[in-house]
């Protein structure tokens, strides 16, 4: 689904320098250039703070527990994403309570949001799935109504810019008190490993957020709270320091990419190419196309594997179906449209060193299998 390899070859004498001088300097644990990325990361998103952690979950995690929640609270986060966002949440005692999402964004349902308020509810954790922003207006203006905190899942979403209804943008990520995302290797900005951050504009969040990711600690062997051990290391903070100034480019090749895709799918039958909402910018984790017939997708997806294209099924089971978080409360049908995009998904190859001739074979073996 990604092409790695391809992308280091044209930066690899600049990731090697990066790479040697941390070994040069034996810093290898909080190193300058943790510090330096971190600061070209608030330059980049327009984010007062960035808190570099281990990974997105952690991020996720340690914004959560910044929050002072209690056990048994509820958070709100849409049944349609990856399993990360709900199981930290139950990791820390609270109360996950998902919802349906869009059929055309397919990210969180504002409506389905507002039916699942209660007096316990005190965060919502929308998630901005494939690279495009979730209705965050929206959202924020049920969140200040009900007075709930909003902590963004931004994991596959960094560099897309949502634009409010008076014209001024943010970055995904860094619209609610916090913001999470993720450098897993093949995110739009991965490392060579694992690696996280968490954005926000509040100070003491920040403060208290940062001793959280150091186990608890402000003061060396004083802990204030409890923690977690969760750190970016300097070999990785090299690597995306590098890949920070690529990025914006990176993006305009994921979005090149998508338009070839649409260019051949758009008018195609049964299949539908991804929407893109007029408030957000879509940066292409993932190109995603939704079939009106279920056995079409699977079809589609064999006649690709037969011909070694890859392709992915994001995600084949809502978080409400999964064993994991079976609950009385939830059965299957109650999220009709998660359950429906489950059965109709399916993600091609998209990164950034995609070339004409390739998406020409991907699209050819999609239209064929169509036409089958």
């Amino acid at each position: 689904m990604v092409d790695l390899q391809s992308q280091y070859t044209k930066i690899k004498s600049d990731i090697d320098c990066g790479i040697q001088k941390v070994i040069d300097s034996a810093q290898f644990i909080k190193g300058t250039v943790v510090s330096e990325f971190q600061h070209d990361l608030e330059t980049y998103t327009g984010s007062k703070h960035v808190i570099p952690v281990g990974n997105g979950t952690d991020a996720l995690q340690i914004a959560l527990m910044g929050l002072g929640l209690q056990p048994g609270d509820e958070v709100i986060t849409p049944t349609f994403t990856f399993i990360a966002t709900a199981e930290v949440v139950a990791l820390l005692g609270l109360t996950p309570v998902v919802v349906d999402v869009d059929w055309e964004t397919m990210n969180i349902s504002i409506d389905s949001v507002c039916k699942a308020i209660t007096p316990r509810t005190k965060a919502i954790v929308p998630v901005h799935l494939f690279g495009q922003c979730a209705n965050m207006e929206a959202i924020l203006d049920v969140a200040e109504k009900h007075h709930l905190y909003v902590i963004e899942d931004a994991c596959q979403a960094i560099g897309s810019k949502y634009t409010f209804s008076d014209g001024h943008t943010k970055q995904a990520g860094t619209m609610g008190i916090g913001g999470c995302t993720s450098f897993f290797p093949s995110k739009n900005l991965g490392c060579y490993g694992d690696g996280g951050a968490i954005f926000t504009d509040d100070d003491a969040l920040a403060s208290r957020m940062r001793a959280i990711a150091n186990h608890g600690m402000v003061v060396r062997y004083h802990h204030d709270f409890i923690g977690v051990n969760s750190r970016l290391d300097s070999i990785q903070a090299a690597i995306l320091k590098v890949k920070l100034t690529h990025l914006n480019q990176y993006i305009t090749n994921r979005q090149t990419a998508a338009a070839y895709y649409d260019a051949c799918f758009a008018s195609l039958p049964n299949v539908l190419i991804p929407y893109r909402d007029s408030h957000s910018t879509h940066v292409f984790h993932q190109y995603t196309l939704r079939f009106l017939v279920q056995i079409k997708r699977d079809f589609v997806k064999e006649h690709l594997a037969a011909h070694d294209i890859p392709s992915m099924i994001y995600y084949p089971i809502p978080l409400h179906m999964q064993k994991a978080y079976a609950d009385p409360r939830y059965q299957t049908g109650d999220f009709p449209v998660a359950e429906r995009l489950a059965n109709s998904v399916l993600s091609l190859p998209m990164h950034t060193e995609l070339e004409e001739e390739q998406l020409a074979y991907i699209c050819q073996h999609v239209i064929e299998a169509l036409k089958a």
